[in-house]
């Protein structure tokens, strides 16, 4: 049987592009695990793909994983099936302009074909503890490339 892991990411940017910062909290049978990363150069969405590729990447063994994002982006992308599309496409959009961060989304899909992972989208900025942590670890790298 799988271990059941909760992992929550945000991502950050200040300008778009600019100087980001990403953070995730996994949790398992009560224990925390928090990481964050940031670059000098980069955008808001990379964030957020890269917190979940870094979350699902520090999983030692096949999880069954919730992953709870404030990112509509990414939790749409697999809730609604977007990039299964994109895939068949060669990473093209429905309009035939190419997906942005290709490279990003193949390792994230990878990593999903590892691990089982539900994405839940939850509200950014509002009364959840852990997404607020992710928020505050994301502006932290962030604030590391403002100085």
């Amino acid at each position: 049987m799988r271990k059941k892991v909760d992992i929550y990411t945000d991502g950050s940017c200040s300008k778009n592009p600019g100087p980001g910062g990403w953070g995730a909290v996994l949790m398992y049978k009560g224990v925390k695990k928090e990481l964050s990363g940031g670059e000098e150069s980069t955008t808001n969405n990379r964030m957020e793909l890269t917190a979940a590729i870094r979350a699902l990447s520090a999983l030692t063994e096949p999880c069954d994983v919730t992953l709870y994002t404030d990112s509509e982006y990414l939790a749409n992308a697999f809730n609604q099936g977007w990039i299964y599309k994109w895939v068949v496409n060669g990473w093209k959009k429905a309009d035939k302009k190419p997906v942005s961060n290709p490279e990003l989304w193949q390792e994230l899909s990878d990593l999903t074909k590892k691990h089982k992972v539900k994405f839940v989208w939850v509200k950014g900025h509002a009364d959840n503890e852990f997404n607020n942590r992710c928020d505050e670890l994301a502006t932290a790298e962030t604030q590391k490339y403002l100085k």
